[in-house]
């Protein structure tokens, strides 16, 4: 069966490379009483918000946004111009679904995109730093690439696009490309961001004191 990462387009030899940022956003907030954490406050306006600026001010031009949980609210509120939002009807799955709905977005771009730079709605202590850092290690659509805190690995990751149909295959509950990832250890390039980021994540009503009124 032909699926949406067999029908990716490539970009032509000669043109630049084009690493997208892909944003999950589907989640809602279990932990936090139910409140989706694309609409969490940040700064006087939506968290998603946000998680956008960040993806775009470390160069990604092209941004893929994962919606889920309310997300006609998400649409509603939230100025995310420009952006190619996508809803994952089944968000309430885990992370896993919302990965392999951004990564068939992203091979239906007509732009030709060569990788995806993962990030997560709910990770604000990671900015546009570390963003640049993960992107610039781009080697070509077989990468695989990783933010790493002190010699963990978290996020964002970045994932060439020969590496998506793989992704997408393991991709299951709330673990995401973390089996995908361990599997492929051994071609893991692991980019040390502990210097300009914090990877703490907003889960629980006392996460919420990190967000910025």
């Amino acid at each position: 069966m032909t699926t949406a990462h067999d029908r990716q387009p490539a970009r032509p030899a000669e043109g630049p490379s084009l690493v997208a940022g892909l944003l999950l956003a589907a989640g809602g907030g279990r932990r936090l009483g139910g409140r989706p954490k694309a609409l969490l406050p940040h700064r006087g306006r939506p968290l998603v918000e946000h998680a956008v600026s960040v993806l775009r001010a470390g160069g990604c031009t092209v941004v893929h946004v994962v919606l889920g949980a309310a997300a006609g609210a998400v649409r509603e509120r939230a100025e995310l111009p420009g952006c190619v939002l996508v809803e994952n009807p089944d968000w309430e799955e885990g992370m896993g679904s919302s990965l392999r709905v951004g990564l068939a977005s992203l091979a239906a771009d007509p732009r030709g995109v060569d990788a995806a730079l993962v990030s997560l709605v709910d990770q604000p202590g990671i900015g546009a730093d570390a963003v640049a850092r993960v992107r610039a290690a781009y080697g070509g659509r077989d990468a695989l690439v990783a933010a790493s805190y002190g010699g963990g690995r978290g996020h964002p990751v970045l994932f060439g696009a020969d590496r998506w149909a793989g992704i997408a295959g393991a991709a299951r509950g709330d673990r995401g490309a973390r089996d995908y990832l361990a599997a492929h250890r051994a071609a893991v390039t692991l980019v040390e961001c502990a210097d300009v980021a914090e990877p703490y994540d907003i889960d629980t009503e006392a996460d919420l004191a990190r967000l910025e009124s």
